[in-house]
């Protein structure tokens, strides 16, 4: 007589209408109780002994899973423990694309009853919405989130890594202004807390994570015109919201137009007047609590000043003054590979130069083209 299989080691029988073995085991119960089997046929009886290990196996790791824990869980681990070290803008940047576009949509899923096809479902509604970067993402996001989860026992698999990542909306082509609307903005910029900060943008190319946590320490408003060959005013471009700047090429010293030298000197003189708010940071672009800018203050600011220089503020933003500054120094006749050095890159598809990696000396190109572009009150004078 057969020994009969222990309680939980599933059943292994031979089906006489299939001329197979099976092995069934028992994975749990529907809400009406009734039972849910999963089975495996093979030729032989070996075979099939093996596959049914292997399901029991499946089953016991699946018997660990949270069956309580959903995706809002598994994001909200994530945010809490799963990104050590990342600046708390990234943060909050992660926190606002899950609060949009991943809770209100799989948040209550229970993450052990995720599958594929409802995470792609999820990716191609989504990019009926939204950049291909920003599908690109959230998909990152999810995928880290129950790869965690994963690392912690709440859930066996991670369904995320088995899905494609479909093509979304095409982001808004930059614009650059010309000279007309570039002085209409420098124009309508001088009764705007952000004047200085548009004006060292516009005629220095400095990318916009790069001026916001710029220091004072870092910028020389004096030079010393009696040095041979004199040396101009400058600001060290070496630091960005990242810590450092985005590559290595990227850290470079700029020459200062004069219309940068005076509204640079009018930002000082603001900051320091009496009663003006505390600059622990000694920064040269802080906000009214003396903190560090990010990018919702600067572009609430100059979307202020746009409609002031009667253009749609909805079509501009402030990366658009890096893309000014190449443009009117092309048109002005300024080789590409020195715009290239001066806005940090490491080349340019037109030009196709590598970038020198050099510091110093101090790059004048761009201050001199963009003074005669801009001549400061003093010099028209």
């Amino acid at each position: 007589m057969a020994k009969r299989r222990s309680h939980g080691d599933g059943t292994l029988y031979w089906d006489e209408d299939r001329q197979r073995w099976v092995g069934a085991v028992t994975t749990g119960y529907t809400p009406a109780g009734k039972r849910i089997r999963r089975k495996v046929t093979r030729k032989t009886k070996t075979e099939a002994r093996e596959k049914l290990r292997e399901l029991l196996r499946e089953a016991s790791e699946a018997a660990h899973e949270d069956r309580r824990y959903t995706v809002a869980d598994a994001v909200d681990g994530w945010l809490a423990y799963g990104i050590p070290g990342a600046k708390e803008v990234t943060i909050d940047n992660y926190r606002t694309l899950i609060k949009r576009h991943i809770r209100p949509h799989l948040g209550a899923r229970k993450l052990r009853d995720l599958a594929a096809e409802d995470v792609d479902k999820w990716l191609a509604e989504r990019a009926n919405y939204v950049s291909t970067r920003t599908v690109r993402l959230l998909h990152s996001i999810l995928n880290r989130a129950v790869r965690q989860a994963q690392a912690r026992d709440k859930v066996r698999r991670n369904v995320v890594e088995l899905c494609q990542i479909p093509q979304g909306q095409k982001g808004r082509p930059s614009k650059a202004l010309n000279l007309d609307q570039a002085e209409a903005v420098l124009s309508a910029s001088e009764s705007s807390p952000l004047h200085a900060y548009i004006v060292v943008s516009l005629l220095t190319g400095a990318r916009t994570e790069e001026l916001r946590p710029l220091s004072w320490d870092r910028v020389d408003l004096d030079g010393d015109p009696e040095a041979d060959p004199p040396v101009l005013p400058s600001m060290a471009v070496w630091r960005s919201v990242r810590g450092d700047t985005k590559t290595k090429g990227s850290r470079r010293t700029l020459a200062l137009p004069n219309r940068c030298v005076t509204a640079l000197r009018r930002q000082q003189e603001r900051l320091s007047t009496p009663g003006a708010p505390a600059n622990p940071h000694n920064l040269v672009f802080p906000t009214a609590n003396g903190t560090e800018m990010d990018a919702h203050n600067v572009r609430r600011e100059f979307r202020k000043v746009i409609k002031a220089a009667g253009l749609p503020p909805e079509q501009w933003t402030p990366r658009e003054l890096r893309h000014s500054f190449v443009s009117l120094l092309s048109g002005s006749g300024v080789p590409l590979e020195d715009i290239a050095r001066l806005v940090g890159h490491s080349g340019t598809r037109v030009t196709e130069t590598v970038y020198r990696k050099e510091i110093k000396p101090v790059m004048v190109e761009g201050a001199t083209a963009m003074d005669d572009l801009f001549p400061s009150d003093a010099a028209s004078s």
